[in-house]
């Protein structure tokens, strides 16, 4: 698999094994199994890693654009929550589906487990 089907699939929240079934039932939610190939999503647990990623990257760039507004032309405050909070709220959507797809695409791919020595969720290898 390479980077760029890694990315398609991690964007648009495709399938990783066929690329072609949506791995979301909701905005957020990920969905039972693969409706094209059967995966079952149930082997995917991303954890809390979506969340944090999103809070940082997030973070870094709202705060440093709402930082930006404050000093270059001082608006008073309700102004700046008129255009952060809408903004952020998008953002986080957003990115918080892309990131989970990521993850989730990325812990296909490299077969990624909880850690545990002597057995698979993956199966046989394909």
């Amino acid at each position: 698999m390479s980077a760029k089907a890694v990315l398609k699939e991690a964007l648009l929240g495709l399938c990783p094994r066929c690329g072609k079934g949506k791995l979301f039932s909701g905005v957020l939610t990920v969905g039972r199994s693969c409706a094209r190939c059967g995966l079952d999503y149930a082997i995917f647990d991303p954890g809390d890693g979506p969340a944090v990623f999103v809070i940082l990257i997030e973070g870094a760039l709202v705060m440093g654009g709402v930082l930006w507004t404050e000093f270059t032309f001082s608006p008073p405050i309700w102004v700046l929550a008129i255009i952060w909070i809408p903004l952020l709220s998008v953002l986080t959507i957003a990115l918080l589906r892309v990131v989970k797809s990521l993850l989730l695409v990325l812990q296909y791919k490299h077969r990624a487990g909880d850690g545990s020595f002597g057995r698979s969720n993956w199966g046989p290898e394909e």
